[in-house]
């Protein structure tokens, strides 16, 4: 018997003892804590790819040859 294979009642009995140990108000609040985390997190991806979008739209803008830079 490895750890793949708890099945549904090993899980109700991890979750009833996590609940009985911590209380639902500490497992709400630390509930609470993971999903401003997972905000916080999702808002820096996506923060992430705005500026590499915008660092592609700067290089695609500036399309001058490297010779015709020198004339102007």
């Amino acid at each position: 018997m490895g750890i793949g294979n708890i099945g549904l009642p090993g899980l109700l009995l991890i979750a009833v003892v996590v609940l009985v140990l911590f209380g639902r108000g500490k497992i709400s609040s630390l509930m609470g804590e993971v999903g401003k985390g997972i905000t916080s997190f999702k808002k820096g991806i996506n923060e992430g790819k705005d500026e590499l979008e915008a660092a592609k739209a700067d290089e695609a803008k500036d399309v001058t040859p490297e010779a015709d830079k020198d004339k102007v």
